[in-house]
Formats: structure tokens, sequence, C-alpha cells
């Protein structure tokens, strides 16, 4: 079973999280911010990933802290269900629209975490989401899974529809590179390991 569960306790937050990579888009998401929960809802459908995630975080402070660590939670949880990565696709991309917004997403799960973000017309607030803790929540998913992963915004005015196509479009990816492929023998590297 590709599946992991992790917790992290900090000051600021506290989160507890399962899961499975050979899922069915299933979510059980009590973030404390329902836009968040939305958009986490949105990523485990778009990639077929089954996730239970419960955070408490000093939201009286703001949503900063609780976006960010949940990041890093999931990371952690998409490093360690992949494992070696043995047999998987690895590398996927994809255009994802949402009415009038489009996102250009790609992700590599290559062994080094970076994360290239370009939503320049993306700020404000969604609900009680600030939506420049976005880039936060890529960026920590990105680091602590190991994956390469570009996200650019090329279209969009309405802030609920370029977040949804970012958060669907990567959900996407993400689920497309850990596919398994019978036809990949080991890791699909040149190198022989990542």
């Amino acid at each position: 079973m590709r599946e992991a569960k992790w917790e992290r306790r900090t000051k600021e937050t506290e989160i507890s999280g399962a899961l499975r990579l050979d899922g069915a888009g299933e979510a059980k998401v009590a973030t404390g911010i329902g836009f968040f929960d939305h958009m986490l809802e949105a990523w485990c459908r778009f990639a077929l990933f089954d996730l239970e995630l419960v955070a408490r975080g000093d939201l009286e402070v703001d949503a900063h802290h609780t976006v960010e660590d949940c990041g890093i939670v999931l990371g952690r949880m998409l490093a360690d269900a992949l494992g070696e990565k043995k047999g998987v696709r690895r590398v996927a991309d994809a255009l994802l629209p949402m009415d009038e917004a489009l996102a250009q997403v790609a992700v590599d799960f290559s062994g080094r975490g970076y994360l290239a973000w370009t939503a320049p017309d993306l700020c404000g607030m969604t609900g009680a989401f600030p939506c420049e803790t976005a880039e936060e929540f890529f960026r920590a998913l990105a680091l602590n899974a190991g994956a390469t992963l570009h996200v650019r915004l090329l279209a969009g005015r309405n802030r609920h529809h370029m977040l949804e196509s970012i958060f669907k479009g990567t959900g996407l990816v993400m689920g497309q590179a850990a596919e398994l492929n019978p036809r990949v023998r080991g890791v699909f590297s040149t190198k022989g390991t990542l």
C-alpha cells in the first residue's frame, strides 16, 4: 500500500494526516479555513488521492502558519508514500481551466524540492484565505515532497477560480506523476536513483 501518516506539532500548529496515493479522490479535511478545505478537497479529487487531514492553528494571528504547515505535512506524506519511487511515472504536466482562469502546472518527483511560481495577479482574500499563502503552501509541499513544481497562472480575474485552477492542476499532475507505470522498471531515471 502506498500510503503514509504524519503529525506535526509546534507552538503555532497541530496537524495530523493520512494519505493514500491509490485512492478514489476522497478527502476529509478540517483546517479551520473553509476555502482552504475546499481547495484541498479539489486537489485530492483531481489527484485521486485519499486524504484525512486535521489542523488546529493560530488562526487568531492569521492563516499563514496553518496553510504552510499543512503543506509541510502533505509533502512529507507524499515523500513517504512514494518511497523509492520505483515504477512511478515521475513527471507530468497539464493546463487546467476554471472558467476564465487558466493554470499551467508541471511536476517532477525528482527528489529535489523546488517551486517556480508565477501568479502576479493573485492577491487579496478569498473567504478567510489570504491568496498569497497559496505560494507558501505549494513551496512547503514541493520542498517536503522532493518535487520540482512549476506553477504559472496564465489567465484569470476571479480569485476563487484562479486558485481553484492551480489546486486542481497541481492535484492532476501529482496524481499522474505518482501513477505506477508497468513499463518502468526500477526508478525512472538515467542515473538509476533519485
